[in-house]
């Protein structure tokens, strides 16, 4: 058992660092392609005849704000997205712990990751925008 918590211990920090550095990776060159991708629409439109402030003035009309990331949408899907990975190390936890120690009440540790997670999923439910499903 101590022999788990110690690769516990030293394992799990290293995986949410490293797995944090490389989700921020992935979104700059996400945001910085959307954005070549749009630099390319836009230079092909005014190749092709369109008029340069028509473009300018339809793509900030037609620009989703959801791609932005400034919407109660993209945030309230964070927060379920995060509140499903919390529930779900969480029952792992509590699942984990009583299998190794099955006559102690260590599985409750998992109650912390779980409530966290169906806080999380409850203000996802504040913050949801009205009349969308």
């Amino acid at each position: 058992m101590e022999d788990v918590l110690k690769i516990f211990t030293v394992f799990i920090p290293i995986i949410a660092i490293v797995g944090g550095i490389l989700l921020a990776i992935v979104r700059v060159f996400t945001q910085a392609r959307l954005e070549e991708l749009a630099r390319r629409e836009r230079i092909a439109a005014i190749e092709r005849g369109a008029d340069p402030n028509t473009i300018a003035t339809l793509v900030g009309q037609g620009t989703d704000s959801y791609a932005l990331g400034d919407s109660r949408l993209r945030r309230a899907h964070g927060l379920l997205i995060g509140s499903f990975i919390l529930i779900a190390v969480g029952i792992g936890t509590s699942i984990l712990f009583y299998l190794v120690e099955p006559h102690e009440h260590h599985w409750a540790i998992g109650l912390l990751p779980i409530l966290v997670g169906l806080a999380l999923l409850a203000s996802s439910m504040v913050v949801w925008p009205k009349g969308k499903s």
